[in-house]
């Protein structure tokens, strides 16, 4: 137990200010974490941030972070291109680190940081801890006793849109926390919709059925150029992926992530089989019951999380804060988080081999698993 674990957070942009520093400055949490830093290259906003979270500090940089001390641990909320340079910073300066997804772009950079972090002694717990989740759990039962008969077949993804353009309360104002740039979404390395958001749907069905085995995918560029406030941003990241994964046994999931457009009614994950389909919070058509389904039902579905009470049921991005209790509950009290840098590294091997099959016209085999014992007892075998 002990005093508060230090933590720093990388990054002042969207997700820090709607959901990281919201949640972790809550009087509630601070006789278990306090943020006493903060950094971004654009330095006014570090400050800014600081300011309007009572965040004792700023900096423009984590090495010089780093280099004023008093820290045990930082969560990194950069465009996710910079995830691993980051990391290793931190971790080589043997503090523990919470990653917002994506973990890393590529499978090596997942594999030496995860070495690293071995090496170090120091713990890594990556976004997105979907199974984390009182639902999926749920889910992942269902499916292994047979409530749908014999898995078949499965389908998830996300749309763009105009989301990142159009999140009001920090694209579209006139001071440092409200006139964010989105252009990096749009970039390589680590923009695109797959690193971006089908991510969640990935960690979710991967959660449920277990590690896939083989990708094979179409993907490119739809949209060239994006309009947000009257200037063009180029896209030279892909923003239209399909993919078809084999988890073996001739169960295969539908994969997407697209510049816009979304099959109406999808929920996460939909999963088909011999005896019906499960969608989101329903079981061919009937509310799946769970811990905390009422609290789901008034708040949404982050709010039963463990961490998830009282005022920030009503916040944003709830469940980015949980993952990051996930890591100071590990740190001080040695509970191990399911949102392991295994699993996001199993994940990143999916989305890096669906771009390399699209551009070599190759089924691509998959190496990397997560969980041994979890995917011994995959509900699709």
């Amino acid at each position: 137990m002990g005093e508060p674990l230090r933590l720093g957070i990388v990054g002042t942009g969207s997700i820090s200010l709607r959901g990281l520093l919201p949640h972790l400055t809550m009087d509630d949490v601070q006789d278990r974490v306090n943020v006493v830093a903060v950094c971004d290259p654009v330095l006014d906003r570090a400050r800014a941030a600081a300011d309007k979270f009572g965040v004792p500090a700023a900096y423009p940089d984590l090495e010089s972070m780093i280099r004023a001390g008093g820290l045990d641990a930082v969560s990194i909320a950069s465009p996710i291109g910079l995830h691993y340079e980051q990391a290793v910073l931190a971790v080589d300066a043997g503090l523990h680190v919470h990653l917002n997804k994506t973990m890393t772009t590529t499978v090596a950079e997942a594999d030496d940081l995860i070495a690293r972090a071995d090496q170090r002694g120091v713990k890594l717990v990556a976004s997105p801890g979907e199974l984390i989740n009182p639902r999926l759990q749920r889910i992942k039962e269902l499916i292994a006793e047979g409530a749908v008969g014999k898995p078949t077949w499965a389908i998830t993804g996300a749309a763009f849109g105009r989301y990142h353009e159009e999140e009001a309360r920090v694209r579209l104002g006139d001071d440092p926390l409200t006139n964010i740039n989105p252009a990096w979404y749009f970039r390589k390395p680590g923009g695109g919709p797959l690193y971006d958001m089908t991510v969640y749907g990935l960690h979710a069905l991967t959660a449920v059925v277990g590690p896939a085995r083989r990708v094979t995918a179409l993907s490119g560029v739809r949209i060239a150029e994006r309009e947000f406030r009257g200037e063009l941003l180029p896209t030279d990241m892909d923003d239209q992926t399909m993919m078809v994964i084999d988890f073996g046994n001739a169960f295969f999931a539908y994969v997407y992530g697209v510049a816009a457009g979304s099959p109406p009614g999808l929920g996460r994950p939909m999963i088909f089989g011999t005896q019906g389909m499960i969608n989101g919070a329903t079981l061919n058509g009937e509310i799946i019951d769970y811990p905390g389904r009422d609290i789901a039902e008034t708040y949404g579905y982050t709010s039963p999380l463990p961490h998830v009470v009282g005022d920030h049921r009503t916040m944003e991005e709830a469940h980015v804060y949980e993952d990051v209790m996930q890591l100071v509950d590990w740190v001080r009290d040695d509970i191990p988080s399911v949102a392991t840098a295994g699993h996001a590294r199993h994940v990143i091997e999916i989305i890096e081999a669906g771009y390399r099959s699209a551009e070599t016209g190759q089924v691509q085999e998959l190496i990397t698993s997560f969980d041994v014992e979890h995917a011994r007892r995959s509900a699709v075998g």
